[in-house]
């Protein structure tokens, strides 16, 4: 039990720039988001959650005594495939610790980018495959 409350909480740490695949959307991060959120959707997928981490940093930004503005505009949307992370748990019940799955759209002096975190080799690459299929549809 110890060592899956461990890999719940790796799993919620932010991930190293290194760990993430971006790509530059060709629009404002309005049209972005809309995008994503219809790519999920068109995979038969439910967005359980949008994070709004952008309004969260720049409401806590002087909070934490920072003056720093990191992004225009942030979400992560979150979202589960009940085939695919059954499929994921099933060839080892610790996959556990990368559920829900997420994809990000971030704005920075209006260079939007949208992205997901990178998964380990085996069988999480599929998992990665399927995330990148989603942002592919939304950069269309």
């Amino acid at each position: 039990m110890r060592y899956l409350v461990t890999a719940l909480v790796l799993a919620a740490m932010p991930a190293a720039a290194d760990d993430a695949v971006t790509y530059d959307f060709d629009g404002s991060y309005e049209d972005a988001t809309f995008a994503l959120e219809n790519a999920i959707i068109g995979q038969g997928l439910v967005v359980d959650h949008v994070s709004d981490v952008g309004e969260m940093l720049a409401r806590t930004r002087e909070d934490v005594g920072s003056d720093v503005v990191l992004y225009d505009g942030a979400v992560v949307m979150q979202f589960c495939s009940a085939s695919l992370s059954r499929k994921m748990m099933e060839a080892d019940p610790l996959n556990i610790a990368h559920c829900p799955y997420g994809i990000f759209v971030i704005d920075r002096d209006g260079a939007v980018q949208i992205g997901y975190r990178t998964f380990p080799e085996g069988e999480m690459q599929e998992v990665q495959e399927f995330l990148d299929a989603i942002v592919q549809e939304a950069l269309e």
